[in-house]
């Protein structure tokens, strides 16, 4: 036998026992799973009755979380053999990588974010095409993308738009939006060209070369009543939602003619799961956008204050945040991910108010006094 070969059978017997030698269980991992998304997309998936969640983040996750998993580690995605050596308890089927730095963090410290961001992906998409190729199957690797990956110079140009296909205007002014847009180029990469030239290079089981099956969803802004906004680039809608409901004024950073996508929490984590489920064979593209509705800033503090009366809500635009908004886009065309996944939208604007987050939202502020 061929040192080659007897190498290759080593890495398959690596590849299929634990660190102890002991065989490895099939497990769906999740990269930053202390965040809004990750927070959902466990309980999600723990609802379905799945029992093999591996979940990791920087910090520890709460004991709700935890005990929702199968298992629960402090792990940096940057840390290239702490996260092999984590995976390599695993026999991983799918990884949702939703460890980031966002959108409003990412411009005080670019060059950290862009660690983050790419050199993190980097590791996971590489840790799944070594697994997948060992294995002989594709590996999932479910990427949460943003709207923050397009970008327009001027408002004439965003508004004559209208709802943007996934390959249009992709010029984005954050670092945060050149990250993404370049991981979703990787993820393409990883998923059909795959160390194209290497002597070893064999088709996969869908004539690509690279064995990560790797799926992109753009978010648009995203509201949830189960989680406090974390101060992103977005979040000028669910701020304003939270404070009024626990009775504090807000002033809106934003003007109120502003304008972008948005959905609930759920539904998006419905999408997400949805993507995941599909078969490959049913997927056109790499990349695909989900959107709800898409009200201004204005519209959605009228109709806060028609759930809360009482409520206080002005508006002082931050021009360099503003600057951000306004270089996305005011809509996006999901003909796509409605096409080849049957994704719908489950709420307008007022019923996502009346059926989720007014009442949520209430109820968890009535819950914790």
């Amino acid at each position: 036998m061929s040192s080659k070969s007897t190498k290759e059978e080593a890495m398959k017997s690596s590849m299929a026992h634990g660190s102890l030698g002991h065989p490895r269980h099939p497990a769906v991992f999740i990269t930053g799973a202390g965040g809004e998304v990750g927070h959902g997309l466990i309980s999600a998936l723990h609802s379905d009755g799945r029992e093999d969640i591996v979940a990791t983040d920087l910090r520890e996750l709460d004991q709700t979380t935890r005990e929702m998993c199968g298992g629960t580690y402090l792990a940096d995605v940057c840390d290239r053999d702490a996260m092999e050596r984590l995976l390599s308890m695993y026999q991983v089927t799918e990884i949702f990588h939703l460890a980031a730095v966002l959108s409003s963090r990412a411009e005080f410290a670019p060059e950290v974010a862009h660690q983050v961001n790419v050199g993190g992906t980097i590791n996971i998409l590489q840790i799944a095409a070594d697994q997948g190729r060992m294995y002989g199957k594709p590996v999932k690797v479910i990427f949460p993308s943003s709207i923050a990956t397009y970008g327009f110079s001027t408002m004439r140009q965003k508004m004559e738009a209208g709802a943007v296909g996934e390959h249009e205007f992709l010029k984005p002014r954050t670092m945060y939006g050149c990250n993404k847009l370049y991981c979703e180029n990787l993820g393409r990469y990883y998923a059909c060209s795959y160390r194209q030239l290497a002597a070893d290079s064999t088709p996969n089981e869908d004539g690509n070369r690279g064995f990560v099956d790797f799926r992109c969803i753009r978010y648009p802004g995203l509201i949830s009543a189960d989680t406090i906004p974390t101060g992103g680039t977005s979040d000028f809608v669910p701020e304003m939602i939270h404070a009024a409901a626990r009775g504090e004024p807000y002033t809106c950073f934003v003007r109120e003619d502003t304008r972008i996508p948005f959905m609930t929490m759920p539904e998006a984590i419905e999408a997400t799961l949805q993507l995941a489920a599909a078969e490959r064979k049913d997927l056109s593209q790499i990349v695909y956008n989900i959107s709800s509705f898409n009200p201004s800033a204005g519209e959605v503090a009228e109709l806060v204050k028609q759930y809360f009366p009482t409520s206080t809500i002005t508006f002082k635009p931050d021009q360099r945040r503003q600057a951000m908004v306004d270089s996305w886009p005011e809509a996006v065309d999901c003909t796509a991910a409605t096409k080849d996944w049957g994704f719908r939208s489950r709420w307008s604007l007022q019923s996502a108010f009346e059926d989720y987050l007014v009442p949520s939202i209430i109820k968890s502020y009535e819950k914790n006094g």
